[in-house]
């Protein structure tokens, strides 16, 4: 997505309240609405700023929106690998502990969860294949980088991990359809639940037995 800092110099020039007054908005509309429907107009007027305003920062939804998708990872990922994150050396236990460190997260952040639900489910054509590689970046990434502490031999000889988490995230894909299909409100708790439940049978699929 480019070299943020210097695509958004302006923006994160301003005091850090009017910053969260403007991500706070755009996260309120981006999560509400899909992303036709968010109106940048009704995000300028939440923020307490023009929209001209808001456009001197950011050239156009396309461009808040990604700056937005890409600013809020990196902070939820800053808060999620805390100082116990790399003591944890079990995958699935790692997978649990980033989630309720995850529930916190979004518990603090209103609208964050739609927001981040809607982003991976990308419908309109300025931001979805954008958002789809980005995504795909994002598992390979996470794969590489926050399980590098774990310990793969506990796994069966004929099991791939990466295949294991390919497997959690159809599930968590699967469930996602399902509510949306319902018009349901996403529950993180409800959620959470599931994601314990697919955990404890892939262990009890993959792990050899000397580690069940």
């Amino acid at each position: 997505m480019g070299n943020r800092k210097e695509e958004f110099e302006k923006f994160e020039s301003l005091p850090e309240e009017r910053q969260d007054a403007i991500v706070e908005a755009a996260v309120e509309m981006f999560g509400r609405f899909d992303y036709k429907s968010a109106s940048t107009e009704e995000i300028a007027r939440k923020a307490g700023i023009s929209k001209g305003l808001l456009f001197f920062y950011f050239k156009n939804k396309k461009e808040l929106y990604l700056y937005l998708m890409e600013h809020l990872m990196e902070k939820v990922s800053d808060l999620v690998v805390d100082d116990g994150f790399y003591e944890i050396d079990d995958f699935f236990e790692l997978l649990i502990y980033a989630a309720e460190t995850k529930r916190k997260v979004f518990s603090r952040f209103p609208y964050l969860l739609e927001f981040s639900v809607r982003a991976f489910y990308p419908e309109h054509k300025d931001i979805k294949d954008t958002m789809d590689s980005w995504t795909q970046r994002q598992i390979d990434l996470m794969f590489s980088t926050y399980f590098r502490c774990v310990r793969f031999d506990r796994f069966r000889d004929d099991i791939d991990p990466k295949y294991v988490l390919d497997l959690l995230i159809w599930l968590a894909d699967g469930y996602l359809h399902q509510q949306r299909a319902l018009h349901q409100r996403l529950d993180m708790d409800a959620m959470l639940d599931e994601m314990y439940r697919w955990c404890a049978m892939l262990k009890a699929y993959s792990y050899k037995e000397e580690y069940l």
